[in-house]
């Protein structure tokens, strides 16, 4: 039986691609070989967001190159795309996989015969991500990612559908929707038919929810986020869905709805994307947005359900960045208050307008912003988790405590980390518990 070993950079679209070759090669005979055993084929998913990604990715080759001298190394991924040519000539490489779609004719040249249009599992998680769509083409001044993911791809909801039905009977309670750009899910559906192949080549150019204005009566025949969410989550099973990062004018009023509506089968939890809090910055970033849009998407994701959690990408240091930029983008975190903020210093990548602009601001400045604003992020982390005192918590027991026989960890549907009472039997389930105290950057439920 031939032996594999995966690994993936990056991000949550990417695990997924891993684990459907990973499955597909499982089909094959492929297992997961174990320590100090020899491998017949390394899979590496690659990541470019950043140059020190790019870097990762180079390196995890020659690792695998060094330490499986007889194995096949396949490479996939952004990186892949990019810069196909330097990846084939890293040691060990026999394949490059440039285009994402090429997945299933990957799998059909190794001998597979049925690939499938799915996963059935996701590895020992308990949670699950499905890949929904992919490609962007915001073209904001720091990313990448446009020019090696330019086109946008969208599943048909049925196959769709079929898949998290899979994954919830084999025992998965959190669905995860992910994608390059979840928010332009259906854009490149909505000019076409909806049958086709798994991997769809689209052509569309318009904004999203322009024609998407999806009601109760005409949800059936729309090809928006709000309508996938909607039929997701009328599947029969005991599951919930949570939506990845989505951008904060893709937070639109139907799917705002159709997430108040499904009441616990839906997480009120919204991850939008900031990047700053100051109109000069977003506007060199070639961001579509505006602060006060931002804002009112916010609000209006608080008046459409009780307590939402908010979280939020920031890079501080963006080219030409001020302090007193700076100071707006912490006074409009305050304003909204998230729940958690992903940080980031900015890093000029090759290839984006943003790495030559001028008035590079000095990696210092940026360090001591990202601590000014991790201090801000964790007082309102704090502030959020304590104001569920005393509420119903409906949380995903992953984990037995590392220290504590008798206490779980999990996450809330509220993307709180939560310690709950209970014994292994739990683990997997949604278990509803009352949250009490804060400690150590957890709820203690009863």
């Amino acid at each position: 039986m031939p032996t594999l070993k995966t690994l993936t950079l990056g991000c949550k679209v990417n695990q997924y691609e891993t684990e459907f070759v990973r499955q597909g090669l499982a089909r094959l005979g492929y297992r997961e070989a174990t320590d100090g055993e020899t491998v017949d084929l390394c899979m590496v998913n690659s990541c470019t967001v950043t140059g020190i990604a790019a870097s990762k990715s180079r390196k995890a080759i020659r690792h695998f190159a060094r330490e499986h001298p007889e194995a096949e190394i396949v490479v996939m991924g952004c990186y892949a795309t990019e810069a196909a040519d330097e990846v084939a000539a890293l040691p060990g490489v026999v394949e490059v996989l440039t285009d994402k779609r090429q997945l299933p004719e990957f799998l059909a040249r190794r001998g597979l015969v049925d690939v499938p249009t799915g996963i059935d599992s996701f590895g020992t998680r308990h949670r699950a991500y499905v890949k929904v769509q992919d490609g962007c083409r915001m073209e904001c001044a720091y990313c990448i990612i446009p020019k090696v993911r330019p086109e946008l791809i969208s599943r048909p909801i049925d196959q769709v559908l079929d898949e998290i039905r899979r994954l919830v009977e084999n025992g998965y309670r959190e669905i995860v929707l992910t994608g390059i750009h979840l928010g332009h899910y259906g854009v490149d559906l909505a000019r076409q038919d909806s049958g086709g192949c798994h991997w769809r080549l689209a052509s569309a150019s318009g904004e999203h929810g322009q024609d998407a204005r999806a009601t109760q009566t005409d949800r059936a025949t729309q090809t928006d986020l709000a309508t996938l969410v909607h039929q997701i989550a009328q599947l029969p099973g005991e599951f919930r869905v949570r939506i990845s990062s989505i951008e904060a004018a893709e937070a639109t009023p139907e799917l705002l709805a159709v997430m108040a509506e499904c009441g616990d089968r839906v997480c009120p939890h919204l991850h939008l994307s900031m990047q700053s809090g100051s109109d000069a910055v977003l506007a060199r970033m070639q961001r579509r947005q505006t602060v006060r849009q931002f804002i009112e998407r916010c609000e209006a994701a608080r008046r459409a359900f009780d307590s939402p959690a908010l979280t939020t990408d920031v890079i501080v240091g963006f080219p030409g960045e001020t302090d007193e930029e700076f100071a707006g983008t912490c006074r409009v975190v305050e304003q909204i208050g998230f729940s958690k903020i992903h940080i980031f210093c900015f890093s000029p990548r090759h290839g984006t307008p943003a790495a030559t602009m001028a008035d590079q601001v000095p990696g210092k400045i940026k360090q001591q912003r990202a601590e000014e604003l991790a201090n801000i992020g964790q007082r309102l982390r704090q502030q959020y988790f304590k104001s569920l005192t005393g509420r119903k918590l409906q949380v995903l027991a992953e984990t037995p405590h590392e220290s504590h026989p008798g206490l779980l960890l999990g996450t809330s549907a509220r993307y709180a980390p939560v310690e709950l009472p209970g014994d292994n039997d739990l683990l997997g389930q949604i278990v509803s518990v009352t949250a009490g105290e804060v400690v150590a950057g957890r709820i203690r439920a009863t």
